[in-house]
């Protein structure tokens, strides 16, 4: 399998963190073709990242790679092909917890960040948008100090599919969000903040955040 993506997309981050968790070798890591042309939904019909590349016959019946796109789609394929470790939680409580966790990652968090990045130029920044997209990622971080428990990890002492989700979405909220001149909203979120310290002494998570930095470094270089 193949798993089409970069170092500084935090979907694709992700799905990077819950296969080396559940330590798979399998997969191999690979750029996109013809994503910067905006050709590679010649291989991915949705033409974004991440992508896992299955094999050649795809279950539609059409030629080429069988693709499975969407980060939340391809965390539950390898759920389910790779069920050990389990990064679902345990029980239906703290599965739902998972889920919740992840959502908030997910949706309020990164989605809202993407959003917002074309107001990161001040020149051209429209603050009435750049402000709505703001809101609604506090109203994300903010309802994590309601879920977050004082565990290793988001929920518990386990890795779940919740870590996965936070990581590279407080990666951005440290390394992005200042850059639309809103502070880091981390450090003013007494449990956000405890638990971003103590995630980054995961190997797994520690890994992941230093791809991303790289991938950011690339960036700001102009080289990515």
């Amino acid at each position: 399998m193949k798993l089409y993506g970069g170092d500084l997309s935090p979907y694709t981050a992700k799905v990077r963190m819950q296969i080396y968790a559940k330590g798979i070798t399998d997969i191999s890591f690979e750029r996109p073709p013809g994503f910067f042309q905006g050709e590679f939904n010649k291989t991915s019909p949705l033409g974004r990242i991440p992508a896992l590349a299955i094999g050649t016959t795809a279950a539609t019946g059409h030629a080429g790679e069988d693709v499975i796109p969407e980060s939340e789609v391809i965390a539950e394929y390898l759920e389910e092909c790779y069920p050990t470790p389990s990064m679902l939680g345990s029980g239906a409580r703290q599965r739902a917890l998972v889920r919740t966790i992840s959502r908030i990652g997910d949706v309020y968090l990164m989605n809202n960040i993407f959003m917002a990045l074309p107001q990161i130029p001040r020149a051209t920044r429209n603050e009435a948008i750049r402000d709505l997209f703001v809101a609604q990622m506090t109203r994300g971080i903010n309802a994590l100090e309601h879920y977050l428990g004082d565990g290793h990890c988001a929920v518990g002492d386990a890795l779940t599919l919740a870590d996965c989700n936070l990581v590279p979405a407080l990666f951005l909220c440290e390394h992005v969000v200042p850059t639309l001149d809103v502070p880091n909203p981390i450090p003013a979120r007494p449990r956000g903040a405890a638990y971003w310290q103590r995630i980054q002494q995961n190997p797994h998570a520690a890994r992941v955040i230093a791809e991303m930095q790289h991938g950011l470094a690339e960036r700001r270089a102009g080289r990515a």
